[in-house]
Protein backbone atom coordinates (compact mmCIF):
# COMPACT_ATOMS: atom_id res chain seq x y z
CA UNK A 1 0.00 0.00 0.00
CA UNK A 2 3.05 2.03 0.56
CA UNK A 3 3.95 2.85 -3.07
CA UNK A 4 0.57 3.17 -4.19
CA UNK A 5 0.56 6.27 -1.39
CA UNK A 6 3.39 7.32 -2.43
CA UNK A 7 3.28 7.44 -6.21
CA UNK A 8 0.05 9.27 -5.83
CA UNK A 9 1.38 11.54 -3.71
CA UNK A 10 4.19 12.48 -6.06
CA UNK A 11 1.53 12.74 -9.15
CA UNK A 12 -0.54 14.85 -6.77
CA UNK A 13 2.67 17.46 -6.46
CA UNK A 14 3.05 17.17 -10.12
CA UNK A 15 0.30 18.16 -11.46
CA UNK A 16 -0.03 20.88 -8.66
CA UNK A 17 3.62 22.18 -9.69
CA UNK A 18 2.51 22.85 -13.25
CA UNK A 19 -0.43 25.62 -12.08
CA UNK A 20 2.90 27.67 -11.70
CA UNK A 21 3.53 27.44 -15.38
CA UNK A 22 0.37 29.61 -15.87
CA UNK A 23 2.11 32.56 -13.67
CA UNK A 24 5.61 31.88 -14.40
CA UNK A 25 7.98 32.58 -18.04
CA UNK A 26 8.46 28.75 -18.27
CA UNK A 27 4.54 28.16 -19.12
CA UNK A 28 4.97 30.39 -22.39
CA UNK A 29 8.16 28.88 -23.59
CA UNK A 30 9.62 25.04 -23.21
CA UNK A 31 12.07 25.22 -20.52
CA UNK A 32 15.69 24.60 -21.78
CA UNK A 33 15.90 20.95 -19.95
CA UNK A 34 13.27 19.05 -21.98
CA UNK A 35 14.74 17.67 -25.03
CA UNK A 36 13.30 18.09 -28.85
CA UNK A 37 11.23 20.93 -27.78
CA UNK A 38 12.95 23.56 -25.81
CA UNK A 39 13.03 27.22 -26.67
CA UNK A 40 9.66 26.93 -28.40
CA UNK A 41 6.71 28.71 -26.92
CA UNK A 42 4.10 26.69 -25.87
CA UNK A 43 0.31 26.97 -27.54
CA UNK A 44 -1.89 28.94 -25.51
CA UNK A 45 -4.57 26.22 -26.05
CA UNK A 46 -2.44 23.37 -24.82
CA UNK A 47 -1.89 25.00 -20.96
CA UNK A 48 -5.10 26.49 -20.55
CA UNK A 49 -7.54 23.53 -21.85
CA UNK A 50 -6.08 21.12 -19.06
CA UNK A 51 -5.77 23.94 -16.58
CA UNK A 52 -9.39 24.61 -17.39
CA UNK A 53 -10.59 20.63 -16.97
CA UNK A 54 -8.54 20.49 -14.02
CA UNK A 55 -9.98 23.18 -12.18
CA UNK A 56 -13.79 21.57 -12.83
CA UNK A 57 -12.58 18.31 -11.77
CA UNK A 58 -11.05 19.67 -8.69
CA UNK A 59 -14.69 21.76 -7.92
CA UNK A 60 -16.45 18.60 -8.31
CA UNK A 61 -14.27 17.05 -6.26
CA UNK A 62 -13.87 19.24 -3.07
CA UNK A 63 -17.28 21.35 -2.85
CA UNK A 64 -18.74 18.43 -1.49
CA UNK A 65 -16.72 19.64 1.75
CA UNK A 66 -19.07 22.90 1.72
CA UNK A 67 -22.07 20.84 2.27
CA UNK A 68 -19.67 18.51 4.92
CA UNK A 69 -18.81 15.09 4.77
CA UNK A 70 -21.47 11.89 5.44
CA UNK A 71 -22.75 12.59 8.65
CA UNK A 72 -23.95 9.13 8.39
CA UNK A 73 -21.04 7.10 8.62
CA UNK A 74 -20.29 5.84 12.26
CA UNK A 75 -16.37 6.28 11.27
CA UNK A 76 -16.22 9.83 10.88
CA UNK A 77 -15.28 12.31 13.69
CA UNK A 78 -17.03 14.06 15.88
CA UNK A 79 -16.41 17.55 18.03
CA UNK A 80 -12.88 19.29 18.28
CA UNK A 81 -11.66 16.26 16.03
CA UNK A 82 -14.66 16.85 13.10
CA UNK A 83 -13.54 20.99 13.37
CA UNK A 84 -10.12 20.20 13.20
CA UNK A 85 -10.94 17.53 9.84
CA UNK A 86 -12.52 20.50 8.57
CA UNK A 87 -9.90 23.05 8.87
CA UNK A 88 -7.16 20.77 7.64
CA UNK A 89 -9.53 19.82 4.06
CA UNK A 90 -11.40 23.36 3.85
CA UNK A 91 -8.72 25.19 1.80
CA UNK A 92 -9.07 22.11 -1.19
CA UNK A 93 -12.58 23.80 -1.81
CA UNK A 94 -10.31 27.08 -2.90
CA UNK A 95 -7.98 25.05 -5.20
CA UNK A 96 -10.49 25.10 -7.96
CA UNK A 97 -11.94 28.28 -7.89
CA UNK A 98 -8.42 29.62 -8.05
CA UNK A 99 -7.07 27.32 -10.68
CA UNK A 100 -10.10 28.85 -12.97
CA UNK A 101 -8.89 32.19 -11.87
CA UNK A 102 -5.10 32.09 -12.94
CA UNK A 103 -6.63 29.98 -16.29
CA UNK A 104 -8.16 33.17 -16.93
CA UNK A 105 -5.36 35.26 -16.19
CA UNK A 106 -3.23 33.16 -18.32
CA UNK A 107 -5.82 33.13 -21.36
CA UNK A 108 -5.77 36.81 -21.39
CA UNK A 109 -2.34 37.53 -20.72
CA UNK A 110 -1.79 34.91 -23.85
CA UNK A 111 -3.89 36.44 -26.17
CA UNK A 112 -2.93 40.05 -25.30
CA UNK A 113 1.15 39.71 -25.46
CA UNK A 114 1.00 36.93 -27.60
Amino acid sequence: MLPYVIALTALSEAIAFLGLGLVRPWGEVWPRWVPFLRGRRIRPLAAIVPASLGSVALVCLWTPLVFGFADTDPEMPHGAKAAILYACYLPLVAWGPLLAAVTAAYAVRRRRYG
